[in-house]
């Protein structure tokens, strides 16, 4: 009867042929009374397969029944072979099963054993090239074992033998080894590693196979097992890509020969740069193969670099259309300037490549190429022998040189000397990130902002030799340092540069990394700072008093003798009527004071002032004016309200400093009256 048929709802119908099991939650009363017995396949002429219970059905999925193909379906596969349920293979290797599926169906409609057709979405896995469907298939393939391989670069970590960078990945690849399957190492693709199996002609070759380094041993070993007359042929399929890869750090050095030269001094190496997506696809298979075959892990550090994504995030695709194309960057903005944007990234983190950040390191690296053309400009004539040897003989290793130096060349080097303990640290430390930053703000806010700019008072206004000459030595002593520390981020720009300084003997890329644990001034480094500091502050005044760039006003400063100890003289002393005059304090012992007459016309300013002082309390007017009416706070949305509040808060806030301002100079014009 109607009763005894059990339902399954399935989007495969055509697979049924090699459906070995019906299976049922245990904790599903609508079909207890099955379990343990036989049910009939539709259209296989009365095949019975058990009706079997496993916790792995859902009961709320479909119909609660489920049909076992372990041939065509993964997770069947497993089920079958936890239970030991028989798996059969209904489907060509083309696909062509799938042309049955109307037919089956057609079939089982015109049997009377198709119950309803309804549409349901599912995702349907395809092939990446061609957009194929994919259908699962059991079939014959080589594997390797690789619990055993895997306890062994668990190991490497636990014993400190390898570490993973950033440290968090060491949890991932934990996980993964912990947790590690069977690896199935054959493929059926044209190009690869050939598998080092060979068949015998004539024999089964699921069960007479024999497994060797080439034909020739192959062939040994068929004629000792099969005698002289024996033909044989190899494996069609190649090794998957992944396990050729995981060769690559001792194979391409003359492995297995580990006498030759290459192997003996690079195997193992100290450290592997990558991508995170691939630590386990191709680090811990590294590993696992490096220790396995030579005893030894392949390296000692691991350092994972982030996904480039678009500058929205998104990671990179052709179906997007967001594939930015290294050799177009490059072209636009150049090599180097693209090496420095992805070095600066943080390790294990993803990092968004936009053209703003090409752009302003392109704008990096020609701030180094001019600077560089600025030095070599300024450097005594390569045919001076005698001025290089001057040049040559500051040792700025030496305390005793180093504080004899005037305050802008002390401080400039002491800064150096700093820098590079701290990039040496980082580089150590692999945060690479921190190393762009730090030579990127010291060479472009310190050297070229403020040391180049110095030392050109010193090359084209003084008469004495001898300041021109410490200049000289400074501006090469920083630079070619400074070309050191940048070079593994930016090898093509610092390399020209370095050889284009005058008596270079060596190149760049194997020249000795800076000496660390040199000698500073911290008291030259805080008299300078206190230096920039009133520089700004004067710069700020004039923008404040919109005074044109081109416009020289007078200052006087007024320093302590502390701060002016120094042996060089920056400041001329002059009395400052204070009334008259914008007060400047750097810092404590140094001031300045602008007169007001030299920067603005007092009386105009006052005029101007007072006009956009009645304009704002006006805008501010009509904004407290909105907030006091019930009618706009109730009814406009929150996010209107709170903003018409910040704009009043910024009005009332710029109207204060504006009344300051205008009582500072109605004060200054009282007084000059």
């Amino acid at each position: 009867c109607r009763s005894d048929f059990l339902t399954i709802a399935t989007t495969r119908p055509e697979t049924l042929f090699g459906d070995t099991a019906i299976a049922v939650n245990p904790q599903d009363d609508r079909y207890s009374k099955y379990i343990g017995k036989m049910a009939i396949v539709p259209l296989t002429f009365g095949r019975h397969v058990p009706i079997i219970s496993d916790k792995y059905v859902d009961k709320d999925f479909g119909t609660g029944v489920l049909k076992i193909s372990p041939g065509h379906d993964h997770n069947d596969y497993l089920l079958a072979r936890k239970l030991g349920l028989p798996i059969l293979n209904v489907m060509n290797k083309d696909g062509t099963l799938n042309h049955a599926r109307k037919k089956v169906w057609s079939d089982l409609e015109e049997t009377g054993l198709a119950v309803k057709t309804e549409p349901h979405t599912l995702r349907v896995p395809r092939s990446q090239r061609g957009g194929e469907i994919i259908e699962p298939l059991v079939s014959k393939q080589w594997f390797v074992t690789m619990e055993p391989l895997a306890e062994k670069a668990l190991h490497a970590v636990e014993k400190g033998e390898l570490t993973i960078i950033p440290e968090r990945f060491e949890k991932i690849y934990k996980h993964w080894l912990s947790n590690i399957k069977d690896w199935c190492i054959s493929r059926q693709l044209w190009w690869g590693h050939r598998i080092p199996v060979w068949y015998i002609v004539g024999k089964d070759c699921e069960e007479e196979y024999i497994v060797a380094r080439g034909p020739e041993e192959a062939l040994e070993k068929a004629h000792e097992k099969y005698g002289k007359d024996v033909e044989i042929y190899q494996d069609p399929d190649v090794l998957d890509t992944w396990f050729s890869s995981a060769l690559w750090p001792f194979s391409t050095l003359g492995w297995p020969d580990v006498s030759a030269d290459d192997f003996k001094r690079f195997y193992p190496t100290s450290l592997l740069e990558t991508g995170h997506d691939i630590l386990f696809f191709w680090v811990a298979r590294m590993v696992m193969m490096g220790i396995e075959f030579t005893g030894t892990v392949p390296f000692s550090y691991v350092y994972l670099h982030g996904l480039i994504r678009d500058s929205q995030g998104r990671k990179m695709s052709k179906t997007l259309g967001n594939v930015i194309d290294p050799l177009d960057t490059i072209k636009e903005f150049g090599t180097d300037a693209l090496r420095f944007t992805l070095a600066l990234g943080t390790a294990g983190q993803d990092l968004n490549l936009s053209t703003e950040r090409l752009t302003s390191n392109k704008a990096f690296t020609n701030k180094l190429w001019n600077a560089g053309k600025f030095v070599l400009q300024n450097l005594p004539n390569p045919s001076d022998i005698a001025a290089w040897e001057t040049l040559l003989a500051y040792k700025f290793d030496m305390a005793e040189c180093l504080l004899n130096l005037p305050l802008p060349e002390c401080w400039v080097v002491s800064k150096l000397h700093l820098l590079i303990d701290t990039v040496t640290t980082s580089y150590d430390k692999f945060f690479f990130g921190d190393v762009g930053r730090e030579i990127y703000d010291f060479f472009w806010g310190d050297f070229a902002d403020w040391y180049i700019e110095a030392s050109k008072a010193r090359l084209y206004q003084s008469e004495d030799h001898a300041i021109s000459s410490v200049a000289q030595a400074v501006l090469l002593y920083v630079f070619e340092n400074v070309l050191k520390m940048l070079h593994p981020f930016m090898p093509f720009v610092t390399e020209e540069l370095w050889q284009a300084l005058p008596h270079r003997k060596e190149a760049l890329m194997v020249s000795s990394w800076p000496l660390t644990s040199l000698p500073s001034d911290a008291s030259s480094i805080k008299k300078f700072e206190n230096l920039q500091a009133l520089t700004r502050a004067i710069r700020n005044a004039r923008a404040e008093y919109s005074v044109e760039p081109a416009k020289r006003i007078s200052a006087s400063i007024v320093a302590s003798d502390e701060v002016v100890e120094k042996r060089e003289k920056f400041w001329r002393y002059f009395h400052a009527d204070a009334n008259q005059s914008v007060h400047l304090v750097a810092s404590e012992g140094l001031e300045a004071y602008l007169p007001l007459a030299d920067m603005v016309d007092i009386s105009s300013e006052v005029q101007r002032l007072s006009k956009r002082l009645s304009k704002m309390k006006s805008e501010y007017d009509a904004l407290v004016a909105r907030l006091n009416s019930p009618k706009f706070v109730e009814k406009a949305p929150e996010e209107i309200v709170n903003g018409v509040r910040e704009k009043a808060a910024e009005a009332e806030e710029k109207i204060m400093l504006t009344k300051k301002r205008l009582a500072f100079l109605q004060s200054t014009v009282l007084v000059s009256s």
